[in-house]
């Protein structure tokens, strides 16, 4: 509290003597320097505090500030990419234009020669100025051609040959069997020609009975002494008699009752074996609950040959390589493998008329076949447009069995009708010296004339060879068409 209240009053009262002792100044002073300095205190903890809060959102704000910059900056080089993306895209797009005006002027350059060139040959005829402008446009475009020819042959090649190559080599593994092709005829061992006279019986009544019990032709007269021929176009005829004069030659009883019964008795006996023929061979490959018809003519391949190939074993092999490459490829096996083993199942089918394609596939049918499997039948020669992977499948490894070396019998005379066939159609091109057909035909190498084929026409006739041997020649596996273009210059020293 106060002792005065303001000046004025202070100088109307009179002065008084104020004693004070001094114990009581000092303690009534400590209090409000004490509050003084809490004030102080105070007021520097709530400057400092300020300070620190400014500096704190200083901070945040070089920091948001930062952060801004940062993705200024980012901004600026995506913005700087983007900008350089399209001045590439521009850049392209003016050599785009460039390169379309100047093909544009090559293609008025070709219109304007071809119409001055149609122009020259006005007087000749349409088919003679045709034959004109598709020769002049070859020769122009022969190189590129053959350059096309080159780059698709190299990329297929790239691509292909070595998944086929192991996908073949895989199948031919499996498919590998352990039986060689026999080349025999059958025939009856006799212990002496005296034999031979009990055979044809009293006026020859013995081997007519014999002949038209069996449908064969007996030949007595052989080469070999002690040894009889039958003749006839169905195996299974032949092998039938071929057991019943067996037989007979044991028994000794050779008399026309006697040969009916051996002849009745041989045909069981061979119907029993195509039987348990057609069950083995369904086993070997895995394929069970086939139709036991299907399995009896199945087993009548055993008795026919194909170029000298056993027909049954050839099934068998294509079948095993048919089901091999489908497991290669993921097709279905059980279908390859069945159309493996029917494809040449019309082959049996000797009495009826027909190709042995449309006779298999009406077995097929009749025996309720699925029609992936009919369709392999159908088109394993390609008679028919293939419909699955699995008939190309059986096509392939048909074609495998039949083309490996030592699977089939060719006669000398075919074997060099072919090659020279081959060499034929080789030379028969312009420009071709000579031509030569070596690896028993799998290979034709042709020497031309180099001062008239260039390098580029040289790849196009090996093209156009191959594609003439593909139109015009039926061979097995491939051939390999390698066309020889060499330029030689020679003097002498003197």
């Amino acid at each position: 509290m106060a002792i005065f209240d303001d000046k004025n009053s202070r100088r109307k009262q009179a002065p008084k003597r104020v004693v004070v002792s001094v114990g009581n100044a000092r303690s009534n002073t400590l209090p409000h320097l004490r509050d003084n300095r809490e004030i102080i205190h105070d007021a520097r903890e709530e400057a400092f505090r300020i300070k620190k809060t400014a500096e704190d959102e200083a901070r945040k704000i070089r920091l948001e500030s930062l952060e801004i910059e940062k993705r200024i900056a980012q901004k600026e080089e995506s913005l700087d990419s983007k900008l350089n993306q399209i001045l590439q895209q521009d850049k392209k797009t003016q050599e785009t234009r460039q390169a379309l005006l100047k093909r544009e002027q090559e293609i008025e350059k070709v219109r304007n020669d071809l119409t001055s060139k149609l122009s020259k040959v006005s007087s000749l005829t349409a088919e003679e100025a045709k034959k004109l402008i598709l020769a002049n446009l070859e020769e122009e475009l022969k190189e590129e051609i053959a350059k096309r020819i080159k780059v698709a042959e190299e990329k297929i090649k790239a691509e292909s040959a070595e998944k086929a190559k192991e996908i073949l080599v895989n199948a031919m593994i499996a498919g590998a069997t352990d039986w060689v092709a026999e080349y025999t005829v059958s025939t009856v061992k006799l212990e002496s020609d005296d034999l031979k006279g009990r055979i044809i019986g009293k006026e020859g009544r013995n081997i007519r009975a014999f002949e038209l019990a069996t449908g064969v032709d007996v030949e007595l007269e052989s080469d070999v002494a002690g040894e009889i021929r039958l003749s006839s176009f169905d195996p299974i005829r032949r092998e039938i008699a071929r057991l019943a004069l067996e037989w007979l030659v044991k028994d000794a009883r050779i008399q026309p009752s006697r040969i009916e019964q051996l002849v009745e008795k041989a045909k069981a006996q061979v119907a029993n074996d195509m039987s348990q023929a057609g069950r083995q061979a369904a086993a070997e490959v895995g394929l069970y609950n086939l139709p036991q018809a299907a399995l009896d003519t199945l087993g009548r391949l055993k008795f026919r040959y194909s170029y000298g190939q056993n027909q049954l074993a050839a099934a068998i092999e294509t079948s095993r390589l048919a089901g091999k490459i489908a497991t290669e490829l993921d097709a279905d096996v059980t279908i390859t493998k069945t159309g493996g083993l029917f494809h040449d199942i019309g082959k049996t089918q000797v009495e009826k008329e027909g190709t042995h394609i449309q006779l298999g596939v009406e077995l097929a049918k009749k025996w309720n076949f699925p029609q992936t499997v009919i369709d392999c039948i159908a088109q394993h020669h390609e008679d028919e447009p293939f419909t699955s992977t699995e008939s190309m499948i059986v096509h392939i490894a048909d074609a495998i069995s039949g083309a490996r070396p030592g699977a089939r019998h060719e006669a000398v005379e075919d074997y060099i009708k072919r090659l020279t066939d081959i060499e034929n159609i080789a030379t028969s091109f312009s420009g071709v010296e000579k031509a030569y057909a070596i690896q028993a035909g799998r290979e034709i190498r042709v020497i031309v004339k180099p001062d008239l084929i260039d390098d580029a026409n040289t790849v196009k006739l090996s093209h156009d060879i191959k594609q003439k041997l593909e139109d015009e020649l039926t061979y097995p596996g491939q051939i390999a068409v390698t066309v020889i273009r060499e330029f030689r210059a020679v003097d002498i020293a003197k």
